[in-house]
């Protein structure tokens, strides 16, 4: 089954956060930049497109969020708190909603990632930010262009460093200098 008709299975076809009926697109969890089962919600073209424009919002659409923000799926729950927080500053009932929400400490470390100023940061498989000196585990063979070597799935690279691309982190991995998708790797 693939990952989209896994989670059209889990939303019944509907929106996760507003129930819909309508199209639905799957929409990644930031800081998550691939569309997994874990790392993603189904969303309407309503929803989304206010996500994505904030300046567009339509604050009474997303009292929606009263029955959403109950959801068992971690992704669902990270969106809901999230866009809670964005309305709660000008919306009583949004800051009441986020006083009643429970999110397990796992969850709310990723929905509070999302919502830093500088997201713009290298973080590994979890979201966990990657700082300079770092050791951290690569988690899938990746082979190294140029060559036919392999980075094999569970090789350590000590004390990375960082790069101007917050995608990308660099390290000594078989002996040999070179860049690694930071989203490849877990922090030790």
């Amino acid at each position: 089954m693939s990952t989209e008709a896994t989670l059209l299975a889990r939303c019944n076809s509907k929106c996760e956060l507003c129930s819909a009926d309508a199209p639905l697109a799957p929409f990644v969890v930031a800081p998550h930049t691939q569309i997994t089962v874990d790392h993603a919600v189904m969303l309407c073209d309503t929803c989304k497109g206010q996500i994505e424009n904030p300046e567009t919002v339509d604050v009474n659409h997303w009292r929606c969020l009263n029955d959403s923000m109950w959801s068992q799926e971690a992704p669902v729950q990270v969106m809901a708190w999230r866009q809670l927080k964005g309305l709660a500053a000008e919306q009583g009932w949004a800051q009441d909603l986020l006083d009643m929400m429970y999110m397990e400490e796992d969850v709310a470390n990723w929905a509070a990632i999302g919502m830093d100023d500088d997201a713009e940061k290298p973080r590994d498989v979890n979201g966990v930010e990657l700082k300079k000196g770092d050791d951290v585990t690569v988690i899938k063979d990746l082979p190294v262009k140029g060559s036919s070597q392999v980075i094999k799935q569970g090789t350590v690279i000590r004390g990375i460093s960082l790069s101007d691309d917050p995608k990308l982190i660099s390290g000594k991995a078989n002996g040999q200098s070179m860049y690694v998708i930071a989203e490849y790797c877990r922090k030790k």
